[in-house]
């Protein structure tokens, strides 16, 4: 399997750009429904981390912009229409997420092709400071751990799945 895409178009959209908020008002849509497919099976929250999934896309494909409108609505949308994540957790996945955009949108603008290798550092990356940033605010670090002691496959999932999406997104 070629793990770089030769064609991929990577975008940055800006934030006077209509563009950048009809995709990120898509990648929303897609931070709500996947949770609550996740959300059927039991912790499936904790286990698939789909709330990050469309913040990567967005993120990855259409820019840091993108992907931070993503980050911060989805959490909020997420929570305020189905209490879920609760409104306890909304600091530590509202940081991840931030952090998410962020590294997914300047690896796509450094490195302009999406790979499994630079899909897997983004998320290791994000999901390192973002460990580091919840210990210092829960101050317990298994808790802190928690996505890394459950959530691989949703780190696989956002690796791999991401990887297809952004490839094949037109």
């Amino acid at each position: 399997m070629n793990n770089s895409a030769t064609s991929l178009r990577l975008y940055s959209l800006g934030y006077s750009e209509l563009r950048t908020y009809i995709a990120a008002a898509i990648f929303i849509i897609g931070n709500i429904a996947l949770p609550q497919l996740a959300h059927l099976t039991a912790a499936g929250g904790p286990t698939w981390l789909p709330i990050y999934f469309f913040t990567l896309v967005g993120a990855y494909k259409y820019g840091w912009k993108t992907g931070l409108i993503t980050a911060a609505a989805s959490p909020l949308a997420n929570s305020w229409l189905f209490g879920m994540p609760h409104p306890a957790a909304l600091p530590a996945i509202l940081l991840k997420s931030v952090l998410l955009a962020i590294f997914a949108g300047i690896a796509a603008n450094r490195f302009k092709k999406a790979s499994l290798w630079m899909l897997a550092v983004v998320v290791l990356a994000y999901q390192a400071v973002g460990t580091l940033g919840e210990w210092a605010m829960a101050g317990d670090f298994f808790t802190a751990a928690q996505d890394f002691r459950i959530g691989l496959p949703g780190m696989l999932l956002q690796i791999f799945g991401g990887w297809i999406v952004i490839n094949q997104l037109k």
